[in-house]
C-alpha cells in the first residue's frame, strides 16, 4: 500500500481474505489494513469474512502443498471477487499485493488476477512485481514502523498445520493462535 501511496496513485484497499483461519486470526489482519488506510486516508472496503464459502471452494484440495494448487482457487475465488467489485464500480486496474509475501508465489498470483480481470473488458490487472526494487525490504521497515502484527504462516487452516508440522520437525517452537476456531 505504501508504494502505491508514494506514487500519487488513488486506490482502495478491498479487504476480502476468508481463507484466513481462525478468525480472531482475520480480525487482527483485518484491523491492521484498516489502520493504515485510515491513517493515510485510503478507502478501505471490508468484504466479509466468508470461510463457508472458501471452505467450499478447496473442498478436496487440503493436502495440496504451499503454492498449490489450493493456492490457485483460493487467489482465484479472491481476486474474482475483487474484480467484481472493481468493475461495479468504475475502476479500471485491479492488483494484488500478495505477491509481496514470502508465502506466496509471484506468477501464480499474476496469472489469477488476470484471469480474474479478463471476464471484464473495461478493467486490467497490473501485474506489478511488489518485491523488486526493495519492495519486500520496504514492506518489512514498514511493518516494523508501524508496529504491525507479524503473521507466522499465510493464512489458511491447511498451511498453520502444515507449518506447525514442520516446526515440530525442526524443533521450533509451534504457532499459537490463540483460538480454538474450526
Amino acid at each position: 500500500m505504501a508504494a502505491l501511496l508514494a506514487s500519487g496513485i488513488d486506490y482502495t484497499v478491498f479487504f476480502y481474505n476468508p481463507n484466513i483461519h481462525p478468525r480472531g486470526e482475520y480480525e487482527i489482519r483485518k484491523e491492521e489494513n484498516k489502520r493504515f488506510a485510515t491513517k493515510n486516508k485510503i478507502a478501505f472496503i471490508d468484504a466479509d469474512y466468508d470461510s463457508e464459502r472458501w471452505f467450499e471452494h478447496t473442498k478436496g484440495l487440503e493436502c495440496e502443498p504451499e503454492r498449490g494448487h489450493r493456492c490457485t482457487i483460493c487467489f482465484d475465488m479472491r481476486l474474482q471477487r475483487a474484480a467484481c467489485y472493481a468493475n461495479e464500480n468504475g475502476f479500471k486496474i485491479l492488483t494484488s499485493s500478495l505477491g509481496i509475501s514470502r508465502w506466496k508465489d509471484f506468477q501464480q498470483v499474476n496469472e489469477c488476477g488476470i484471469r480474474a480481470a479478463e471476464n471484464y473488458s473495461d478493467l486490467i490487472y497490473w501485474t506489478y512485481n511488489w518485491r523488486k526494487k526493495g519492495g519486500a525490504q520496504r514492506m518489512i521497515e514498514i511493518s516494523k514502523q508501524e508496529n504491525f502484527y507479524q503473521q507466522k504462516y499465510c493464512g489458511c487452516v491447511h498451511s498453520l498445520r502444515d507449518t506447525n508440522n514442520w516446526r515440530n520437525k525442526n524443533g521450533r517452537k509451534l504457532i499459537n493462535t490463540k483460538y480454538n476456531e474450526v
